[in-house]
């Protein structure tokens, strides 16, 4: 069936999604009919200016609604459950999980265009279309892309000598933010601000800064790579012929991996589509949003998000699931080949437990049910390395780890994340840089952090200032007594 006939069929088709009181609601992506252009740019230019008009009438016809209510619990749990702002390129639904602009994450798998030659996995060129316009791209248009990144990637000489420079014990992740934020000289939006452009035309220096930005993160994380990995070696050139993954596996210095069907690029069209986006809400998205709201530009909003990812209740955390299961495979006396039993490592998970620690790569602040992004992956573990010893391990675990995390009562959601599965791939591949892995989630996670930073400046979302309150404010506001 062709993409035509597949968007046709989908058009009928109603998405199920939450409001803020909790009640099934229609959603469907506002812009899914086709456009030809393969230009990126053009074709935005066609569609803000009517994006603008939909959501002024909205405003003007429901502005003074009340959509949900603010609790205590809720102020002092993290903002957990407050619907606070307006995000329009992914919704992580609880059940559902993560669609991008409507579209989960198999749809997009199935819609998007792959690599030539034979590919599997969507090519992130394709996603990002999807996210800044809300159609399913044509093999033309991502080709577009493609070259389009090409074209931009080169770097500054400066970045390029502070990246030579930095110390070797530097966090690869420290080193991106700095790099990116040093890659600002080049923003057009910067410019364009200074010498008094309008506001209407802020989106269009918006998406310049984003494109740019993207073509050149692959060769910063590669030359991170190199230089911490790999003595230094050149990352090589961009050949325009390639996609954007393509090109950044040879950087990494995978290209020889064609000799193994290209299995590692297709783990990264397929990691860097998945990582792209989570809705506004996560930590990096939000950073970039709230940066972006007080006109910095796309590069400035990029590094905070960076830094944001850098967390370990965030992008840290698909490392530290895998030092986790080195260490449990050590601590049960696992070696390569072997395997326990689903009772020997269900008494190692209650022991866990018990002791206070958690069972990393499980659970989700949002999701009540496994994470499609794991299975994703899973599936691709499955027909490529399903002999590998850790990612027996981690199946046993998804077997094993759910019933007793329901046992024990106190997980909201007992399924495994994203980052339970993406550190075994990248291991199995020769990828054993732990530090580095978040680095990758920072290059994914570009893509959707700036195709809304593009709408958020063509629909003029204003600087993000919510109130704060001090405790004994917010007693008196409920009538508690302060002590």
């Amino acid at each position: 069936m062709s993409i035509l006939s597949n968007l046709s069929r989908r058009a009928s088709k109603l998405l199920k999604s939450k409001n803020a009181t909790g009640v099934l609601a229609v959603a469907r992506p506002s812009m899914s009919t086709t456009t030809t252009s393969t230009n990126l740019k053009e074709v935005l230019a066609e569609l803000i200016p009517k994006e603008q008009t939909r959501i002024k009438k909205f405003k003007q016809q429901h502005g003074n609604k009340v959509i949900g209510q603010i609790t205590v619990d809720m102020v002092y749990g993290g903002m957990r459950g407050m619907t606070g702002l307006v995000y329009e390129t992914s919704v992580l639904d609880p059940d559902e999980g993560i669609r991008f602009r409507g579209y989960s994450i198999p749809e997009c798998q199935e819609l998007l265009p792959k690599a030539p030659g034979g590919g599997r996995e969507p090519l992130p060129e394709g996603l990002f279309w999807l996210l800044l316009t809300g159609q399913v791209p044509t093999r033309e248009q991502v080709d577009w892309v493609s070259k389009e990144w090409a074209s931009r990637a080169a770097l500054p000489s400066h970045v390029v000598t502070m990246l030579d420079n930095f110390p070797t014990n530097l966090h690869p992740m420290s080193q991106l933010s700095a790099a990116v934020t040093a890659l600002n000289t080049e923003s057009s939006f910067a410019r364009a601000y200074a010498e008094g452009v309008g506001k209407a035309k802020y989106w269009e220096f918006a998406y310049e800064d984003s494109m740019d930005l993207i073509a050149k993160l692959p060769c910063v994380a590669a030359k991170i790579y190199r230089n911490l990995y790999r003595e230094g070696s050149c990352i090589g050139p961009i050949d325009p012929g390639l996609d954007w993954s393509r090109n950044f596996s040879n950087m990494l210095g995978y290209a020889d991996d064609a000799d193994n069907g290209g299995q590692f690029a297709e783990l990264l069209r397929l990691y860097l589509t998945i990582h792209c986006d989570h809705e506004g809400g996560n930590v990096s998205a939000h950073t970039s949003h709230l940066v972006g709201s007080a006109l910095s530009d796309p590069y400035l909003c990029f590094a905070a998000a960076v830094n944001g990812l850098a967390g370990p209740l965030h992008g840290l955390a698909n490392q530290e699931v895998l030092a986790w299961l080195e260490a449990l495979r050590t601590e049960l006396g696992v070696g390569e080949g072997e395997e326990v039993s689903d009772e020997r490592m269900r008494d190692y998970i209650w022991n866990t437990l018990q002791s206070g620690r958690v069972v990393p790569g499980y659970g989700h602040a949002v999701l009540r049910k496994t994470d499609p992004r794991y299975t994703c992956q899973r599936e691709f573990a499955l027909k490529h390395l399903p002999d590998d010893p850790m990612f027996r391990t981690v199946s046993q675990l998804y077997r094993v780890v759910p019933d007793v995390l329901l046992e024990q009562g106190k997980a909201k959601n007992p399924w495994p994340n994203v980052d339970a599965h993406s550190g075994v791939l990248l291991r199995h591949y020769g990828m054993t840089e732990t530090n580095y892995y978040t680095v990758l989630f920072g290059v994914s996670r570009a893509l959707g952090v700036l195709a809304q930073l593009v709408w958020s400046r063509a629909l003029g979302f204003p600087l993000e200032r919510p109130k704060s309150m001090s405790t004994d404010g917010l007693m008196a506001l409920v009538g508690a007594k302060p002590r």
